[in-house]
């Protein structure tokens, strides 16, 4: 997988915008904030019987009640053999439980599918899935100077597009968006998974972090992986592009923010290029900027004489 020399992340311009500038944070969402509901949202085809399925979601039950109550144990300081016995129990009799109450509801008359269970056990894989995977996303595209990007997530050119390069070390946390083809993911898959298939684990791991509606092509997006909400970042920031409608009273608070960082960030600008439904990214002329910025109103007293009082 070769990874473009550049990646960028389009912003509208806030607060959030410039610490994350500023500090060299990244934001890594909740996928389940996401515009597109499908994202993040792979479908279970059940290719196995519902003992097989059932041991799958004991599985993937226990370890999510067993990570949950070590997290509570670990900040209350509860230790010791007696407390890892009493997670490993209260962990696979919540999921005696749930499997217990996915039996009983299948055998409910006003099921019209042919085998309840089968699409019950299906959809709590499905949701255990979901939570499996509580990791953060930052979403990055491969150009500075796509208009749909500008519009839909650059505050309709009043924002920025930061650009960033990728760390060998930060490589292994980088995804390839695909685009089109099925959310579907086998349950024997799944299984595998579990039982330690690296093959396995990577195609659940693109099903659900990596594929997207073809749509949504034009975006050609990256994706890092990591915890959720604001991180130091893993990627180093190279450039800030300004869209077409940018201030320029944003681009010099920009500019002179970053203008002492330890590593030279280039800024550059968006403009049209003429007659063409095409954009184009030229260098900022930080000079220019300087000359008239900041101003003080009134300064424009001082080119005025004073007005003498007629006797």
């Amino acid at each position: 997988m070769k990874i473009p020399e550049r990646l960028y992340k389009y912003r509208p311009f806030n607060n959030l915008t410039l610490d994350a500038l500023i500090a060299d944070q990244l934001f890594f969402a909740d996928p389940s904030t996401f515009n597109d509901p499908l994202d993040c949202k792979p479908s279970l085809t059940t290719d196995i019987d519902e003992d097989a399925l059932a041991e799958i979601l004991a599985q993937l039950v226990e370890q999510r009640v067993s990570a949950e109550m070590s997290a509570a144990a670990k900040t209350i300081k509860y230790r010791g053999p007696k407390a890892l016995h009493h997670i490993a129990a209260h962990s696979r009799r919540r999921a005696e439980q749930i499997i217990a109450e996915i039996r009983y509801n299948a055998t409910n008359p006003n099921y019209e599918f042919n085998d309840p269970a089968l699409w019950l056990f299906g959809q709590h894989i499905e949701d255990e899935l979901m939570r499996r995977y509580s990791r953060g996303i930052v979403s990055l595209a491969e150009r500075s100077d796509c208009p749909l990007m500008w519009s839909h997530y650059g505050d309709q050119h009043k924002g920025v597009c930061i650009g960033y390069s990728v760390p060998r070390s930060a490589a292994a946390d980088l995804h390839k968006v695909t685009y089109g083809g099925s959310r579907l993911i086998e349950a024997s898959v799944v299984a595998a998974m579990l039982n330690g298939n690296d093959d396995a684990r990577l195609k659940v791991d693109k099903a659900v972090l990596t594929r997207k509606a073809i749509d949504w092509r034009y975006e050609r997006e990256w994706r890092l992986v990591g915890p959720r909400g604001c991180q130091n970042s893993t990627l180093e920031l190279e450039e800030v592009v300004f869209g077409m409608r940018c201030s320029h009273m944003v681009k010099f608070a920009v500019v002179r923010a970053l203008e002492r960082r330890s590593r030279t960030v280039k800024f550059y600008e968006i403009r049209e290029r003429r007659g063409r439904f095409l954009l184009g990214r030229y260098v900022l002329d930080t000079d220019e900027l300087a000359v008239s910025l900041p101003s003080r109103a009134l300064d424009v007293e001082g080119f005025f004489p004073p007005i003498a009082d007629e006797a």
